[in-house]
């Protein structure tokens, strides 16, 4: 068994990764149902949520069968990030997770997400403050440097432990390597089977299999396993590693009426969540990748990002498997 705080979870959880545009609560509750054993929110903005914005506020929303689930959050000023602490408890999440590793140059400018893994005491002074703040167990996701020349995640995973951080997840890429080339596990490795490590160490990138999971927990060593990319249009993933783990043989694939029937959840979950025309926008992202390699389906997949009204959306995603069951995945 593995705990964050009071937080009971299987041995080798499977985490859905906090993503941009994606880890929503349809998605989230979709990736639930098939089989991720801990979840967290999209990243959000503490400036936002101090100033009541209202997309910030609005990524606040969970719903009890998400559980166990964290509110993910970024920035990079001590007095809005402990005024955020605040305003996050009270949506009560299960924990709160600190981003210090997100990429993206509009973030990291500000000195926020991977931006301050240019300065570690920096990194461990705000963590240690939110940590004494907060009434919830606080975890931090990361990467393992901010370049080649700067991997000091073992470091600074001790130092984050020491001022009182519940679990760490790392994503084996440094921010200067953006989301390219391989994920090298070694790093994390080597933060886990530090003897003086005792807080869940979770690896993340590049986890596209249920071989790929196997290696992180046997080669590895790690404590769990938190896959992103590889779960868009494809919550089955979850599932699918577990199966795997546990009996060595693959899960049949999903069919094209299960897949369907994910899609037409995710719509349906989306509209009621942030309204029909706003849900049906949101959604058009994600039919590529439900639909991926269905031959012939070009002209299907651009009435779906076309069409405005909902019923008629429904309708064409209960035809799509009597119309292409028979077809062929490219």
């Amino acid at each position: 068994m593995i705990k964050i705080g009071n937080i009971e979870l299987p041995d080798f959880p499977l985490l859905l990764a906090p993503m941009e545009d994606v880890s929503d609560p349809p998605f989230r509750r979709l990736c639930k149902e098939n089989g991720a054993d801990m979840v967290y929110t999209e990243f959000i903005s503490v400036e936002g949520l101090i100033r009541d914005a209202q997309k910030s506020v609005q990524k606040l929303d969970i719903y009890g069968h998400e559980r166990p689930v964290g509110i993910q959050i970024f920035g990079a000023e001590l007095d809005s990030m402990l005024q955020a602490i605040d305003i996050v408890q009270n949506s009560g999440p299960d924990f709160i997770d600190i981003n210090f590793g997100c990429p993206v140059k509009k973030v990291v400018s500000k000195g926020a997400g991977a931006g301050i893994l240019k300065d570690i005491d920096k990194m461990v002074s705000l963590t240690k403050a939110m940590v004494e703040r907060s009434s919830l167990p606080i975890t931090v996701k990361t990467r393992l440097g901010w370049d080649d020349d700067s991997i000091y995640i073992e470091e600074v995973a001790e130092r984050l432990q020491d001022v009182g951080i519940a679990a760490i997840s790392i994503h084996g890429r440094t921010r200067a390597q953006m989301y390219k080339g391989s994920a090298n596990w070694k790093p994390i490795s080597k933060v886990k089977n530090n003897p003086r490590m005792h807080i869940p160490v979770f690896g993340n990138g590049d986890v596209d299999s249920p071989e790929k999971a196997k290696l992180m927990r046997d080669d590895f060593g790690l404590d769990g396993c938190m896959i992103g990319r590889a779960s868009i249009g494809n919550p089955w993933v979850f599932n699918q590693i577990k199966h795997f783990l546990n009996t060595g043989n693959h899960l049949q694939a999903p069919t094209l009426a299960e897949k369907t029937k994910a899609a037409l959840d995710h719509l349906n979950w989306s509209c009621q969540w942030k309204g029909d025309k706003l849900g049906i926008l949101e959604m058009r992202r994600h039919y590529t990748n439900y639909f991926k390699g269905i031959e012939n389906f070009k002209e299907t997949r651009k009435k779906l990002v076309e069409l405005e009204d909902l019923e008629t959306l429904q309708n064409l995603l209960l035809w799509i498997p009597e119309n292409f069951e028979n077809s062929t995945i490219v």
